[in-house]
């Protein structure tokens, strides 16, 4: 990950909103990562944090899972989720307009059509994992109370 930024709080506002980060090319990854977030609001007392995500053509997130309840409204271009239920992998593609709701857990790849996409997301609980290929964590990222 090329971002270091942290999430914090304002106290008084519990005001999160800031820059866009990005998260660009790395050498421990076999795929290409290219998208950036930028973070609208949170809530440290419940774990939620809403954001918007954009992704360049063809580019992924990092392979991950959520640790809490994920809602996300694809804004623009197609987006293409990827996981493995029982044994078998089951690729999605949502096109603008696209509104989901599931569940934390779900280990799963995200990535961009050729036009890239853009959308809102919505994470309840305390973060997401960041895992290897084999579905081992590597990095977990939460929200901690101020």
């Amino acid at each position: 990950m090329t971002s270091s930024n942290a999430l914090t709080l304002d106290p008084e506002t519990n005001d999160a909103a800031g820059e866009w980060m990005h998260f660009g090319a790395d050498p421990r990854f076999d795929y290409p990562i290219d998208y950036s977030i930028k973070i609208l609001g949170a809530c440290a007392a419940t774990g939620t944090v809403d954001f918007l995500g954009k992704w360049a053509p063809n580019s992924y997130c990092h392979f991950h899972k959520h640790l809490g309840n994920t809602t996300s409204l694809v804004l623009e271009g197609e987006h293409h989720t990827v996981e493995t239920v029982a044994g078998e992998s089951i690729h999605k593609v949502r096109p603008a307009g696209d509104y989901a709701q599931k569940p934390g857990g779900d280990v799963h790849m995200e990535f961009a059509g050729p036009q890239g996409s853009g959308g809102v997301l919505q994470h309840a609980g305390r973060g997401r994992q960041i895992v290897r290929s084999a579905g081992q964590g590597r990095a977990c990222i939460e929200c901690h109370d101020p």
